[in-house]
């Protein structure tokens, strides 16, 4: 089943707990510290798979998540960093948080990291020191990065085939490339798009058949808004008129004005615009609409049957000719879509007062040290505090007026202040 749209629920391991133990050797009750350090979380990474061309896999599945790290061992033995997990994806993949374009796999090498594994915590090894020499201090590892994402798949495409419903998009990409679409003789055949290579002379390109338009799609009529979709991606569009239409000119001017009333305006798009299924009209009634067609779109209109053959190579020439020239005119661009991590977030903190005796501390160092607090070791929450007075936040408390027994937030946790 095909699908261009889902909503993915992704999930990053968590980062192991550091161990706190000691070293226990012969004629001595306790030796040093020998706690190891927790094994970071997988991160999740989602990949462009080529032979994945939907997103229909991704609408029953609820969460995918990674594998946490270890917990660190005796004898300071770290804990083994949990698996990352590679997540497939079709070419043309765009990721939205809320309303957001945050990642564009629109690349065939494309790769991205979405959601990062939690840290490891750190074994009481790490904080031997010459003053503390039996330190009962382990971290916590931290929770992995948790996100729902909208995932919205538009075709990458050389040309796109456009049309009004049975104007033979299908019977034409049938005949020059390896796809085979499902074909029969009336409107709404094509309910979903298909893309085949075409190689045509010295080189190839892919082309994408859009299933056929209809007035209104631009505003959803018959899934249109869904299938124009589509065409955003594609450099070059071959515009099929049905050669036995009564007004060839009209069926013209509906998709035009579709393409121009979608919310990015499709109709400037380099366009090749063909009569289809000549073989069925007489010369004279031909003759009359590819003249009539012409005003209408003012540029020279190529004649043609894909059941019977006739002017392919033709059109096949002008389509290759106008997909080298939108190649040539690409043009990269300079700014790459912000990736979400830990990383982009920011150093600085900040205290609020969120009522009468509670604060708020907020900053992406400081709530990571809280996550990694064991609250239930007293080393450990007076290693809290202590950074929050090395840090200044200690003294920003008091001058907001913190009393001790009032109580701070930092992320999820909360300690009474004792200032």
């Amino acid at each position: 089943m095909f699908a261009d749209t889902a909503t993915i629920e992704i999930k990053a391991g968590k980062g192991g707990d550091g161990r706190l133990s000691f070293r226990h050797e012969k004629y001595r009750a306790m030796g040093g510290p020998d706690g190891g350090n927790g094994g970071k979380g997988g991160d999740v990474i989602f990949r462009v798979d080529h032979n994945s061309s939907t997103l229909s896999s991704y609408r029953t599945v609820r969460i995918i998540e990674a594998d946490g790290g270890e917990a660190g061992g005796e004898n300071q033995r770290a804990g083994k960093q949990g698996a990352d997990i590679i997540v497939p994806m079709p070419q043309g993949t765009q990721v939205y948080l809320g309303e957001e374009l945050i990642a564009d796999l629109s690349t065939p090498e494309g790769q991205l990291v979405m959601a990062k594994g939690g840290r490891g915590g750190y074994g009481n090894a790490h904080f031997q020191s010459s003053k503390r020499q039996a330190p009962r201090i382990s971290e916590q590892g931290e929770s992995g990065e948790h996100f729902s994402f909208r995932l919205e798949l538009k075709l990458v495409a050389d040309v796109g085939l456009i049309g009004l419903p049975n104007s033979g998009k299908s019977t034409l990409l049938s005949v020059i490339s390896n796809a085979r679409p499902e074909i029969a003789d009336y409107a709404f055949t094509t309910l979903i798009p298909n893309l085949g290579v075409v190689d045509h002379r010295a080189g190839a390109f892919l082309a994408a058949d859009i299933p056929g338009l209809i007035e209104g799609a631009s505003e959803g009529k018959g899934l249109g808004d869904e299938f124009l979709r589509h065409v955003e991606r594609t450099a070059v569009l071959i515009h099929l008129i049905d050669a036995g239409s009564d007004d060839v000119a009209r069926d013209y001017k509906i998709i035009m004005a579709e393409l121009a009333g979608y919310k990015v305006d499709l109709s400037d798009r380099p366009q090749i615009v063909a009569l289809s299924k000549i073989d069925t009209v007489p010369d004279e009634w031909l003759a009359d609409a590819k003249a009539k067609l012409e005003a209408a779109c003012g540029q020279s209109v190529f004649a043609m049957s894909a059941q019977a053959h006739l002017g392919l190579n033709e059109l096949l020439d002008a389509a290759s000719l106008a997909v080298a020239t939108a190649r040539a005119n690409v043009v990269e661009p300079e700014d790459e879509l912000p990736v979400i991590g830990l990383d982009s977030l920011t150093d600085t903190w900040s205290v609020t007062a969120e009522g009468e005796g509670i604060f708020r501390v907020t900053g992406s160092t400081i709530e990571g040290f809280a996550k990694r607090t064991n609250f239930d070791q007293d080393e450990g929450v007076g290693r809290l505090r202590d950074i929050l007075k090395r840090q200044g936040i200690a003294r920003e408390l008091r001058r907001q007026g913190a009393l001790d027994g009032d109580i701070i937030r930092i992320g999820e946790t909360e300690l009474a202040w004792l200032g």
